[in-house]
């Protein structure tokens, strides 16, 4: 059968689905990727990339929204910067609505037998619908979507509507990557074992080396620095030169420069294949990220979040409420801090215990199996 994922353009979006469409070629089923402008680093991992709408760009529609249609949410998004889930989710269903149109000639054309979609991107949902296919939701972290999606399906329903889609329709199951134990008081849907995919390749040599002191792993992301700047990095720096371990920045194309010379017990690298690094290290410290934060739960290491907007807070809160690591804003960052990740035994225990509950939960081939299932036919 044929298998579309979709989801919103940006590598926090694309990459989670990564390895379940893996293991649905893995099964034999034909297999392709669709978002907006901005999603082609996808197509790294060897998966079909169809691009969907483009000239429509999602953060400028965004912006748009916010500007002409609903200056009170953009208001809200803009003071939050995005944490705010609730305003920011009609603003993104504003852009769903802007490519209805092209996301049902789009499967209308490549016509599947099962859609998965992350949950920023319901017009997936629409475009099954009018295929009479299932579309499962694709869940990416910690955040708890059954009132976000009803909220996004809400400010959909005129689009859905002009596809004579009424009323409403609810995704055919929902997967979860969150660990049971970190699903809030409410678990919904099917757990879903988080694998990381990140790029491939292996460590630098000397990074795949035996260290002969504690080493933490480092890295912001690739949205944070952007709105955010090096606040944070430079914090973490100045820290870092006071702690006995190695500190190993995983920046990417992040120009540190201005930064000047880094302390002798920090090293910067380009992108390197994080959860790889992790199991080099005693730690993490990163911008609260929801497949950064997974790996390092998967990993067994402690970690110390850094969130400024978006998910981050709810991802940075689950772990320390957890127990699994700490969150800290900016002005709160110093040797302190780094000494107490690396040497809290709690922290550790519990990071432990979590990768263990990760190790438990169904891997990607189990649940492309099950879906298999669902959708009712086999590889054609």
């Amino acid at each position: 059968m044929r298998v579309l994922f979709a989801g919103a353009p940006g590598v926090g979006h694309l990459f989670p689905l990564v390895p379940l469409a893996r293991a649905m070629r893995g099964l034999g089923h034909e297999v392709a990727v669709a978002s907006m402008g901005g999603g082609e680093p996808v197509a790294a991992s060897g998966l079909p990339y169809l691009p969907l709408a483009e000239g429509v760009d999602w953060r400028r529609e965004i912006r748009e929204a916010g500007r002409t249609e609903r200056p009170d949410l953009m208001r809200r998004v803009v003071e939050t910067n995005a944490a705010d889930r609730e305003a920011f989710v009609p603003l993104a269903a504003h852009v769903n609505n802007r490519v209805a149109g092209a996301a049902v000639e789009l499967a209308a054309w490549w016509r599947p037998d099962l859609v998965v979609y992350e949950y920023l991107f319901p017009v997936a949902l629409l475009a099954a619908t009018t295929l009479d296919v299932p579309a499962v939701q694709h869940d990416l972290g910690f955040v708890r979507t059954p009132g976000l999606r009803a909220l996004m399906l809400a400010e959909m329903a005129d689009a859905f509507a002009r596809h004579g889609v009424d009323p409403l329709p609810e995704p055919a199951a929902t997967l979860d990557l969150a660990p049971p134990s970190m699903a809030g008081s409410q678990p919904y849907g099917h757990t879903l074992r988080p694998v990381a995919y990140n790029g491939e390749g292996a460590l630098p040599e000397p990074l795949a080396a035996p260290v002969d002191r504690p080493r933490v792993a480092v890295t912001l992301g690739t949205v944070p620095p952007k709105t955010d700047g090096l606040t944070r990095i430079e914090r973490v720096i100045a820290a870092a030169a006071e702690v006995d371990a190695d500190f190993v920045l995983a920046t990417g194309e992040l120009d540190l420069a201005t930064l000047g010379t880094l302390p002798d017990n920090v090293h910067a690298y380009g992108w390197v294949p994080w959860r790889a690094l992790l199991d080099t290290c005693a730690a993490a410290v990163h911008h609260g990220g929801s497949g950064t934060a997974l790996a390092a739960l998967d990993a067994g290491v402690p970690q110390l979040a850094l969130p400024d907007g978006s998910d981050r807070f709810i991802n940075a809160h689950a772990v320390r409420d957890r127990g699994a690591g700490l969150s800290a804003g900016a002005e709160e960052i110093g040797p302190a801090l780094l000494e107490r990740l690396l040497t809290d035994t709690a922290l550790a225990r519990t990071a432990r215990e979590v990768s263990a509950e990760i190790a438990a939960m169904p891997d990607p081939a189990a649940v492309a199996q099950r879906l298999t299932g669902l959708a009712g036919r086999g590889p054609r």
